[in-house]
């Protein structure tokens, strides 16, 4: 990459990177108690320093809390899908157990009926039957069609008996959906209450800080996020990066970044708010190719890509545990949700850890 493009994207960086999301894997902590308590700033650069080490420590408490509110997240969001998924299987089981039942009980006629006419016509010996008959050609031909309704009956019986042995199947079926769905609304709730707790955590500790304090914080986070990227962008990784999105890509990156500025809510799919997996799902739903709902699951099916190779419209996923997800949008950067408190926004796309990058678009 020339000079002058990459002064071009350091400065767009550098700008953008003042929103970027807090979040790095580790794990859960109890509710913090109240930071300690920081000098007013004064001109002695000791005191400063210590000041800062104190709001680097709050700076990590408050990134732990978000990750795993965004991991708890991510497992409220998977087990929505899921009881969707399985309350869709529980209906279609349904209709499957009524329309067996109906089938069976016009079975059940068909055959009483044909029961019935058998036994009309029984009574005597066959041969006696024939000697008494005036007309033996016609007893005979009628003999032929009891002999055709014998066998029409056998198949109504084992129809009967392969309908019993299905709805008894979707019984047993929905059965089990039933206790899926019931394990995955426990599972759910679990996760509402965790994801709460983190957020409840985070947003407390914030709110202890002063507002001298808060100031120096976003200066701190922001000087982080500036040299994540920059770090990222001095390993040369956009000389590599040149190829160009595909036209499915092209419609996810507008729908994304046409809901900038948009707020952050947990769970959230649109479209007033989002998270960071609704607005990448939303995205390639709006571009004409669903994908998983969550992060993880995004990284799990969807194909993976070189980072040297992604281009506008393939998702980033950050942290070990594919907690996040952004979108990539070309010159280093990514739209993204990034956690309660913040808007959707562009930022660097070296500012969080890369575990790596997913294609939602085959071709």
């Amino acid at each position: 990459m020339g000079t002058g493009k990459r002064t071009l994207t350091m400065a767009a960086i550098a700008l953008v990177c003042a929103v970027t999301v807090l979040g790095a894997p580790g794990t859960a902590l109890a509710s913090p108690s109240k930071p300690t308590p920081t000098p007013a700033p004064t001109s002695s650069g000791s005191s400063t320093s210590a000041a800062d080490k104190d709001l680097e420590a709050v700076r990590g408490k408050l990134e732990k809390l978000y990750h795993d509110a965004a991991v708890a997240t991510d497992a409220y969001n998977a087990a929505e899908e899921d009881t969707q998924k399985q309350s869709a299987q529980i209906v279609e089981l349904a209709r499957e157990i009524v329309k067996g039942q109906a089938k069976l009980a016009d079975l059940k006629d068909r055959a009483g009926a044909a029961a019935r006419a058998q036994y009309r016509g029984g009574g005597l010996p066959p041969e006696v039957r024939l000697w008494l008959s005036e007309n033996p050609q016609a007893y005979l031909d009628g003999a032929g069609r009891v002999r055709q309704g014998e066998h029409a009956t056998k198949g109504l019986l084992a129809e009967m008996t392969r309908t019993q042995k299905d709805l008894q199947q979707y019984a047993r079926d929905a059965s089990a959906q039933w206790k899926r769905l019931e394990a995955n609304r426990k599972d759910k709730a679990a996760a509402k209450k965790k994801v709460k707790k983190q957020i409840a955590a985070a947003e407390k500790l914030e709110s202890q800080l002063e507002k001298e304090e808060k100031e120096r914080l976003a200066k701190l986070e922001q000087a982080a996020a500036a040299k994540a990227q920059t770090a990222w962008l001095d390993s040369g990784i956009l000389d590599e990066i040149n190829t160009k999105a595909s036209e499915q890509g092209k419609k996810a990156v507008k729908f994304a970044t046409d809901q900038i500025g948009k707020a952050y809510e947990w769970g959230a799919e649109g479209p007033k708010t989002y998270d960071c997996s609704g607005l990448t799902s939303q995205a390639w739903a709006a571009a004409g190719n669903g994908i998983p709902r969550t992060s993880q699951e995004q990284w799990k099916q969807l194909r993976h890509i070189d980072v040297k190779d992604m281009r506008p419209g393939d998702l980033v996923i950050y942290f070990d545990d594919a907690s996040h997800v952004g979108m990539y949008v070309g010159d280093g950067a990514i739209v993204h949700a990034p956690r309660p408190g913040r808007t959707v926004t562009i930022t660097g796309a070296g500012t969080m850890p890369i575990l790596g990058v997913v294609r939602p678009d085959a071709d």
